[in-house]
């Protein structure tokens, strides 16, 4: 069954209104509700609660889901990856910026 990723994504791969280059292809399972969205904004404008990073020692949760091949990644082996492990598609080395925002 693939994920569905919740928030204002604009195609297939969970691009979203805020993030949409050809690198943005991440939703991320937020610890909070353990729904994916593809950035913090899009959980800040449609979840009805705040959002909570997950925990320091979480790196073995699947958490980040590659929007090319809908593989769930673990946190760590995404936070390691300048690619999807699976399928090889490049991910932003920009969203290294907003990892605290995600990841404990």
């Amino acid at each position: 069954m693939t994920p569905r990723v919740h928030g204002p994504t604009v195609d297939e791969h969970t691009r979203c209104i805020h993030y949409r280059t050809a690198l943005d292809i991440i939703a991320i399972r937020f610890a909070c509700c353990g729904r994916y969205y593809p950035c913090h904004l899009c959980h800040e404008q449609t979840a009805a609660h705040p959002a909570r990073p997950w925990p320091a020692g979480s790196g073995d949760v699947r958490a980040v889901l590659c929007g090319q091949c809908w593989s769930e990644l673990t946190i760590a082996d995404y936070i390691a990856a300048s690619a999807c492990p699976r399928c090889d598609a490049g991910f932003n080395p920009r969203c290294a910026l907003h990892h605290p925002l995600y990841f404990g």
